[in-house]
């Protein structure tokens, strides 16, 4: 392993707390014996082809500093090339961390765990998701905790046309304009190789991690090492019914709820019109999608 490791920084993320814990992550690299450079971007595809230099040229490993967006920038260049990433998670719902049992907003200690499982060589090999048929390039797209579509993909669209409020109330007010506008949608799910499943559904989110949206635990039981999706269907249900169910996707319990049933898969095909599909957060195009979850993908430090 090369002894050169590659911090890759997203000054903006957390309201720039980024830029700060870079330097106690970057501190406790350089006393492991590391020596350390930084990677940071003009914008989005600057950032991912500076990262693909950077592993092309051989780093030991990169650190993620900043929140989702930054770590699936980070998987477009990691998967499949067995150089490992570490977290250290400062963003605003930092998901991928959460599902993966890596600190949270402690930069500090983020960095020490890198640092200490980078000399030990210790490791986790975890899955990902592939997804193609979206607009995206041949090699698909790459994501760690949940492809979403359906209800809470109308939300996000709605929010980012929105100029204003900002932040979290922007959201809220989406939120609240789409169920004045509620409906079930139409899908058309395949599982694996399985028969076409029709059905009206909310939303349908296919999980390799647990949760999105800053701890909303949508995949409840979903496990990022087990070759599978889960894959939650929340379905043909009234403005009242998602109202109730809605806050109990925080605790998980919302899988217990009867319009709510969860499958396993490696494989999943999602098609509806007019629907986004959005994965780690990040807008991928409208459905029809695929979805594949490759064992091993990513090699983890933790």
């Amino acid at each position: 392993m090369s002894a050169e490791i590659t911090l890759f920084v997203n000054p903006t993320a957390g309201s720039g707390r980024a830029a700060h814990a870079a330097q106690p992550a970057a501190s406790a690299l350089r006393e492991a014996g590391f020596s350390v450079r930084s990677v940071v971007g003009g914008d989005a595809p600057d950032a991912l082809a500076r990262l693909r230099t950077a592993v092309r040229e051989g780093t030991g490993a990169v650190i993620a500093v900043g929140g989702d967006g930054m770590v699936s920038l980070a998987l477009q260049a990691l998967a499949g090339t067995g150089v490992p990433l570490g977290v250290v998670a400062v963003g605003t719902g930092n998901d991928f961390a959460r599902a993966m049992g890596l600190p949270v907003r402690e930069p500090a200690r983020a960095g020490r765990l890198a640092a200490e499982a980078l000399k030990e060589g210790r490791v986790r090999e975890i899955d990902l998701g592939r997804v193609t048929g979206a607009g995206d390039g041949a090699g698909g797209t790459w994501y760690g905790t949940v492809l979403c579509s359906g209800f809470d993909s109308r939300v996000n669209d709605r929010g980012n046309r929105m100029r204003l409020p900002a932040g979290r109330f922007k959201y809220d007010l989406a939120m609240a304009l789409e169920l004045a506008a509620f409906r079930p949608f139409p899908y058309r799910i395949t599982l694996d190789d399985g028969p076409v499943l029709e059905t009206e559904a909310t939303l349908v989110a296919v999980g390799n991690g647990s949760s999105y949206g800053g701890g909303m635990r949508i995949c409840a039981d979903a496990v990022p090492d087990d070759g599978l999706f889960d894959i939650t269907v929340v379905g043909d249900c009234s403005r009242t019914t998602l109202l109730k169910v809605f806050p109990r996707v925080y605790k998980g319990t919302h899988l217990d709820h009867p319009k709510v049933t969860v499958h396993r898969a490696a494989k999943v095909t999602l098609e509806a019109a007019g629907i986004t599909a959005y994965a780690d957060g990040e807008p991928l195009g409208p459905l029809p999608v695929s979805a594949e979850c490759v064992p091993g993908a990513l090699r983890l430090l933790a």
